[in-house]
């Protein structure tokens, strides 16, 4: 019985051990980039006043200096992992990484807001060629269940881990160097792994490229979700009937319509509809907008209260978030141990719950209040929430996904990521907004109705992810052990070096 057992430890391990052997190097090069791009998701907010000042930007102009990369990048990122597919991922995680790093370069030389505006877009169309061919590396280079779980929650961690530090580092940086090294910090992670990566992993690609790409419907999904959410923010200042929101509305509404037709009639699709045939993955990716439009939405307002009505310099916003980083930590772990016994759905409905509750304490601000008892409770409970709902969700949304489409998937878990945080941002944005000036036009005190303002926000931000959690435990299949994607033609797809 003892030998039994013996030979049975020794089979796994040497199951184990048939793996790249520079497999978890390739993973730390792989996730440094995408620390990296998530960095920069976040690491503006706080700097946005500094950068309004000295190169004179418009209120319009400043939120496209976020949602300008956003959507870029958002809109991209599907025709990015295609691409990516069909030319090798790692040539184009590299040509991504490299585009990525010569934008930041120039933000943070921007002399003028349509200069920084356009590196900030060619940084979103970097990231659509970087992020998901990385993380489609990720499944080939694990090919052992339990040790894709682990890698999956290393990455998952290290998102949301690079969104928070995105927020301490922007602080810590406009209050003692300058704003524009919120960009130049981005050149030395980039360049790591550009001269690691070709030496830890072999090229890949789709063993069923397809013969053209949809740059058809790149253009529409890319144009129609712009429009759509210049719309939502026009709405922050206009009537919901203005035909400045409601003519452009429309417009991005047709062109995603049209955007759908013509992946319907396409031999080629961007995404085919077989994609969406699996549950699991489908479930994912809706509460990935969940979770993303309330996540970019807390951080930009946590910012603003703590700047407006607190009044923090922005060191003080920045270290304020530390508690939160920390707090992410034993999130992450409990995720990484309750996946493989729960399954994801059921992990991920804990960790959006726990967020949800989170969120309703940040609903309770007031003007006077303090940080210690109006916004670290609630950040800490947010953070171990999101830590545990990360790395589940990264798993789920590539559930059973074959490796012809490992590109396809991993480009619309991130195009989702990236839209649902640009719609968060101009739906709860615009909410908050539009309660203060209907405050501050009935008399009420400036603070008074921005704080009126941030816990509405916050208050549909707590149903959002309530809603997250039930989807999640209604929808996404209970595995009990790591979803498994169907690489069984690994060895000979993965080609040569």
């Amino acid at each position: 019985m003892s030998e039994s057992r013996n030979h049975s430890s020794t089979a796994a391990a040497a199951a184990a051990d048939t793996g790249d052997p520079r497999r978890w190097r390739a993973l730390a090069a792989l996730a440094l980039v995408q620390f990296m791009i998530v960095i920069d998701n976040t690491v503006v907010n706080v700097a946005l006043p500094s950068i309004q000042r000295d190169l004179r930007l418009t209120t319009t102009g400043l939120a496209w200096v976020v949602n300008g990369y956003l959507l870029t990048a958002g809109g991209l990122l599907l025709l990015g992992g295609r691409i990516a597919d069909l030319v090798g991922r790692r040539k184009m995680f590299l040509i991504g990484t490299a585009v990525f790093a010569f934008a930041s370069l120039g933000a943070g030389l921007a002399q003028g807001g349509s200069m920084l505006l356009a590196c900030r877009f060619l940084q979103g169309a970097g990231e659509a060629m970087a992020a998901p061919a990385a993380l489609s590396m990720v499944p080939l280079l694990f090919t052992d269940g339990k040790e894709r779980a682990k890698a999956f929650g290393i990455w998952g961690g290290l998102a949301g881990l690079g969104a928070m530090v995105g927020v301490v580092l922007s602080g810590i940086i406009v209050d003692l160097i300058d704003w524009r090294w919120i960009f130049f910090i981005n050149i030395p992670l980039a360049v790591l792994p550009l001269l690691l990566v070709p030496r830890l992993t072999d090229e890949s690609r789709s063993p069923n490229p397809p013969r053209r790409i949809d740059f058809p419907g790149a253009v529409l999904v890319t144009a129609g979700t712009t429009i759509v959410v210049y719309a939502l923010l026009s709405a922050a200042e206009r009537s919901w009937g203005s035909s400045n929101v409601v003519i452009p509305l429309l417009i991005g509404i047709a062109a995603l319509a049209a955007f759908v037709i013509v992946e319907l009639n396409t031999a080629e699709p961007l995404v085919p509809m077989r994609f969406f045939a699996n549950r699991t993955r489908v479930s994912a990716n809706a509460c990935t907008i969940l979770m993303a439009s309330s996540m970019m939405a807390m951080f930009f307002l946590i910012v603003q209260y703590g700047q407006n009505i607190l009044h923090f310099s922005p060191l003080q916003s920045g270290l304020a978030y530390v508690p939160f980083c920390v707090a992410f930590a034993p999130g992450l772990m409990i995720s990484m141990r309750l996946v493989p016994r729960l399954g994801a759905g059921i992990t991920l409905a804990i960790g959006f719950a726990i967020s949800a509750v989170g969120m309703f304490l940040l609903s309770r601000i007031t003007v006077g209040g303090t940080y210690v008892k109006d916004l670290l409770p609630a950040m800490i409970v947010l953070a171990v929430g999101l830590g545990m709902a990360n790395p589940a969700l990264q798993q789920a949304a590539l559930h059973d996904v074959s490796q012809e489409d490992s590109g396809l998937a991993s480009g619309v878990q991130t195009t989702v990521m990236q839209g649902g945080s640009a719609l968060g941002l101009a739906v709860f944005v615009t909410l908050a907004a539009r309660r203060t000036l209907a405050q501050t036009g009935g008399g009420t005190a400036a603070d008074v109705a921005a704080a009126a303002g941030y816990r509405l926000a916050f208050s549909i931000c707590a149903i959002v992810l309530a809603i997250g959690a039930i989807a999640a435990l209604v929808f996404i299949q209970r595995d009990r052990e790591p979803a498994q994607p169907s690489l069984a033609p690994v060895k000979e797809s993965v080609g040569q070096r």
